[in-house]
């Protein structure tokens, strides 16, 4: 039994001018322990440490409320890293895994993290938190977001960072030349553009080393951000170009790092090293040392797998996995004599293992993982699917004309290919061209003549293009070369305007313009086929956007405004009903609001099938399914690879994004069998299955794994765990009712004791303050030096000013639903002003 009580003040035996209030007794062998409230914040000491408070009469008594309220500011001022303080801080709806990368980055021994979630997870709101989370636990007066420029002309993390209460500035290349210029001058980066986007195309060579007119990034002091956040990183995995030299610049100097990518980090490619080294080089020092820490981590994930997998033998297999990662080179320096290494050895010797130690064992096992303390990964069959996909197939055959066409295009071309000496670049174009001829015909034709004669000139290795065809004709494998180019131009001249597949889009057009939700994206990977499609739907009196990756910035944003109702209403005439795109032209953007999707053209890569997909298949769809219409003419490779790979794959039902090795794979293999020429369609067609089967069925087997895996005995493992994690790091005395306990106690304290200032019943609330009282926090605000930010400002904007009301909330789902109103969370001005850590530099007795 315990001997103190919860309340009763107690003093440290060792030193007597420490004292506190117990605040929660935590009972065990072999000594109870005491969770006490004193003027450094909540301490924990043991009952042989403290001893009762022998006077209390220079004690101020307090009521609950004041109590209350000073535990709350207590832990503001001392952020615990047992506690999260980003929660209930944004306009987002609550997530849990979304949560999973801030509790590892304030975890982690620098704070600097690699999230590699899958598409439509949730990245951006992932680095808003971790944002979020360090400015509540200390002064971030500069952020800098670098990401490819279609997410900057589009304003997506403008946009995203406004839910956290964020203005962020988008440096074109004059401002980005003029912060260097003042780094250079005056030292430092402009107050101004402290919250900063740069797009990696303004790391060019001037701006990167400088020229005659202005000095480069790597020749000035290298500027010092509070938190670098790198989105898209793949970007610059590779380490000789100007954008890995600006990024490293930017992140080396900086004091918190989140780099974001989607794309498959695999080990055994240098992309993980790269970026790991970026992030960590004290850790990850060159590639020997990534090897040797890379090399546990196969016996780890083996021996994750057999204890989820809790087949007969599954301990003996386990143990010999983890002695095997034991005895690698990083394993004998890091794991030998480590506590939680040797629990795992000594959990696996025993005899019977309990449900609760099996759990634990795996989370242990997990841990050992030595990356696991710098890379973040949730995948989508971590938490479910957001939605239905419902694929289509349509059907169009070629007319007899196109038939005739596309077989003499790809004959031709095969022909010039054999006779030029085989390349990498040369299967490359062969594929290219193929692959245009599947996608759009009408499209290709104005194009043939300068690509056929192109690849005819290869041959004579003459660069100039006015050559005289004439001169050709004493070679006569040439000569009928040049013969079949024209034959096929007089076939393309002649090509009847009948068009089934334009026509067969045209239905799936018209039967979305019927419905409700009638937005309609359309993808094709070439340009020739976008033009077209444009000109043709254009003709048809619809409203029609164009995007690729040359539309100008501008341009771009107002087509993506157009095309979203909640921005431009459907009855607006500016609205856009049909949006266009290439690859290029949407990445990283979401188009949750629209449900349909057109592959006009199919890439032969299945990451890119699920990247399109993943546009409209993504956090935040409200429609219960999205529709996936794939064209394809039989007769091509596309339709070969359609079929035989990509819907056996099942990417078009569900979420694939995660097996990105085997994907990896089925792309390779692909290439492997289209550019071998030397096989008969039928063989490529009998090969391309088999190989398929094979990967699918490893695929299923997988997938069987995991699910028998992450079911142990009705318990969710994964998110189990982490519900758990994330029921522990969320502290009650941080939640929005001690917040609001915390604001009005210091109203009161600061103001009048006996007025209400926070008026209502509901979330949606008002503070009221006269003149004079704005006037007293005024002088609280300036006395504080608080960092100048857009929080900050509004909050000095409205005491200013002559309003005496101000809509507020202290809840996140209040504040999305009210925009105009302001959201009082950890990060607010008010919270961090003199005297609103109510007391806690002084003992308390509550009555």
């Amino acid at each position: 039994m315990s001997r103190f009580k919860q309340g009763q003040v107690i003093t440290l035996k060792s030193d007597k001018s420490i004292t506190g209030a117990i605040v929660n007794i935590m009972e065990g062998y072999p000594e109870t322990r005491y969770q006490v409230f004193t003027a450094a914040g909540m301490q924990t000491y043991y009952e042989s440490q403290i001893d009762i408070q022998e006077s209390d009469e220079e004690m101020e008594k307090v009521n609950a409320e004041r109590f209350n309220a000073g535990l709350t500011a207590s832990l503001i001022r001392n952020p615990s890293i047992s506690s999260l303080y980003s929660l209930n801080t944004a306009k987002i709806d609550f997530i849990p895994h979304q949560f999973r990368p801030v509790l590892k980055f304030i975890r982690a021994d620098r704070p600097r993290l690699l999230i590699a979630d899958g598409v439509g997870v949730g990245k951006t709101i992932e680095a808003g938190l971790i944002l979020r989370e360090l400015q509540a636990r200390r002064n971030l007066d500069s952020v800098l977001i670098i990401c490819p420029r279609p997410l900057v002309s589009e304003r997506k993390w403008e946009e995203e960072m406004k839910r956290f209460g964020e203005e962020f500035t988008a440096l074109d290349g004059d401002l980005f030349r003029h912060c260097i210029n003042e780094l250079d001058m005056e030292g430092e980066w402009p107050e101004k553009y402290k919250k900063a986007i740069i797009p990696y195309s303004l790391f060019d060579e001037s701006n990167v080393f400088g020229n005659k007119k202005h000095k480069g990034l790597m020749e000035v002091d290298p500027p010092e951000f509070d938190l670098v956040i790198v989105d898209e990183a793949h970007h610059i995995r590779n380490t000789a170009t100007y954008g890995y030299r600006a990024v490293s610049r930017f992140c080396d100097a900086a004091e918190a790092v989140v780099l974001l990518t989607a794309t498959p980090v695999q080990l055994q490619y240098d992309d993980l090293f790269v970026l790991l080294n970026l992030l960590r080089p004290d850790l990850i020092i060159d590639r020997k040392t990534f090897q040797d820490m890379a090399e546990p981590n196969q016996f780890i994930n083996m021996a994750s797998t057999y204890v989820r997998g809790f087949k007969e033998g599954w301990k003996e297999n386990a143990y010999e996995q983890i002695i095997n990662a034991c005895n690698t080179s990083w394993g004998k320096k890091v794991f030998q004599g480590n506590p939680t290494m040797e629990r795992i050895i000594r959990v696996l010797n025993q005899n019977e293992i309990s449900v609760e130690e099996r759990v634990q064992l795996i989370s242990d096992i997990e841990n050992m993982h030595t990356f696991s303390n710098l890379i973040s990964r949730t995948r989508r069959r971590d938490i479910g699917e957001f939605t239905i996909r419902k694929p289509y197939t349509v059907t169009v055959e070629f007319t007899p004309e196109q038939r005739e066409l596309h077989d003499k295009v790809l004959e031709v071309v095969h022909e010039i290919f054999s006779t030029i000496h085989c390349t990498d670049n040369t299967k490359f174009m062969m594929t290219t061209i193929r692959r245009q001829t599947a996608s759009c015909l009408f499209g290709l034709a104005p194009m043939l003549r300068s690509i056929l004669y192109r690849h005819l000139y290869e041959i004579t290795d003459n660069d100039d293009e006015s050559i005289d065809l004439s001169a050709l004709n004493h070679d006569k494998s040439l000569f009928s070369i040049q013969e079949q180019i024209e034959e096929i131009l007089e076939i393309a001249d002649a090509l009847p305007d009948e068009d089934p597949k334009f026509d067969a889009l045209m239905e799936i057009v018209k039967k979305k313009q019927t419905e409700t939700k009638n937005k309609l994206m359309i993808f094709s990977s070439f340009r020739h086929t976008l033009h077209y499609l444009y000109n043709k739907l254009t003709e048809q009196g619809l409203r029609v956007g164009l995007i690729h990756g040359d539309v100008i910035d501008e341009e771009r944003r107002e087509l993506r405004k157009r095309f979203n109702p909640n921005q431009t209403p459907c009855e607006d005439k500016t609205a856009l009903d049909i949006l266009l795109f290439s690859e290029v032209g949407c990445e990283g953007l979401d188009y949750q609001f629209c449900d349909c999707m057109v592959n006009y053209d199919l890439p032969w890569n299945p990451m890119k099938v699920e990247q399109r997909i993943g546009r409209i298949d993504r956090n935040g769809q409200t429609s219960e399914s999205v529709a996936i219409y794939n064209m394809v003419t039989p007769g091509t490779v596309d339709a070969d690879i359609y079929e035989r790979c990509l819907m056996r794959i099942g990417v078009f039902h569900s979420s694939i994004g995660d097996c990105e090795d085997i994907l990896g794979e089925i792309t390779g293999e692909i290439r492997k069998l289209v550019d071998n020429f030397q096989l008969s369609d039928e063989d490529r067609r009998e090969k391309m299955q088999q190989m398929t089967d094979n990967k699918v069925r490893f695929l299923k087997e997988q997938e069987e794994l995991e699910e028998k895996q992450r079911d142990l005995f009705g318990i969710h493992v994964p998110q189990s765990a982490f519900d758990s994690e994330l029921k522990n790091a969320t502290n009650y005395w941080l939640s929005s009712e001690n917040i609001q306990n915390l604001v009005q106690c210091y109203l009161k304290q600061r103001l009048d004791a006996d007025k209400e200032y926070i008026l209502g019943t509901k979330e949606l609330k008002k503070l009221r303050l006269s003149q004079d009282a704005r006037m007293s926090l005024l002088d609280d605000f300036k006395r504080a030096k608080l960092p100048r930010n857009e929080i900050n400002r509004s909050w000095r904007r409205w005491l200013e000013s002559g309003e005496q009301l101000m809509e507020i909330t202290f809840e996140s789902k209040c504040w999305k639903e009210n925009p105009s109103a302001t959201l009082l969370s950890i990060t607010r001005a008010v919270l961090r002003l003199p005297g609103s850590t109510v007391g806690t530099d002084m003992p308390h007795k509550v009555e």
